[in-house]
Parts: structure tokens; C-alpha cells; sequence
């Protein structure tokens, strides 16, 4: 993007996150990693779904299987990392 062109908003609203196997996580640890990671990847990559002015996803399957020891903010990095590939058409929608 360059200097005279304005910054583009893109908004992703995520209405539920289902985590099977993780009872006993830090779910504010995991939430605020989740955020900050894919507030990057937008920020860094873009979200190439929405480049023709916005498309709803209605959910991603396929994920990739995490140990159920995988601490707060690596689960909530890698789960951004897997949403943001299934906004980027990577993923499996359902």
C-alpha cells in the first residue's frame, strides 16, 4: 500500500470458536493470543477472500489436530494461523 492510498478496514467476526479437548486452557491467555496473531496476519497478508469487498464464511473445518498440552498462546497462534488460511480460500469450509 502506498502513502496516498488509504488503509483498507477489514473486519472478521468470529461468532463462536468450539475447542474440543482444551477444558482446562487459559481461555483469556488463548483468546488474546488468537487475536493479536490474526490482527497480524491480516495486517501482514490480507485476507485475499474479502478483496472483491467482503465475503462470509460461515465455518472452517479441516483444522490441524493440536495436543491438548499446547499451551495458551501457542493453541491461540496456531488456531489463528488455521483460521486465517481457511479466510485465504486454504481451508476446508463447511
Amino acid at each position: 500500500m502506498g502513502l496516498n492510498e488509504p488503509a483498507r478496514t477489514i473486519r472478521v467476526d468470529i461468532g463462536e470458536l468450539v475447542l474440543d479437548g482444551f477444558e482446562r486452557i487459559d481461555r483469556d491467555r488463548l483468546s488474546a493470543a488468537f487475536q493479536t496473531e490474526l490482527a497480524r496476519l491480516v495486517r501482514d497478508r490480507g485476507v485475499p477472500l474479502a478483496a472483491d469487498g467482503g465475503r462470509a464464511v460461515d465455518a472452517i473445518a479441516g483444522l490441524p489436530a493440536l495436543p491438548s498440552t499446547t499451551s495458551p498462546r501457542r493453541l491461540g497462534e496456531a488456531l489463528a494461523r488455521a483460521v486465517h488460511a481457511g479466510l485465504s480460500g486454504r481451508g476446508e469450509p463447511r
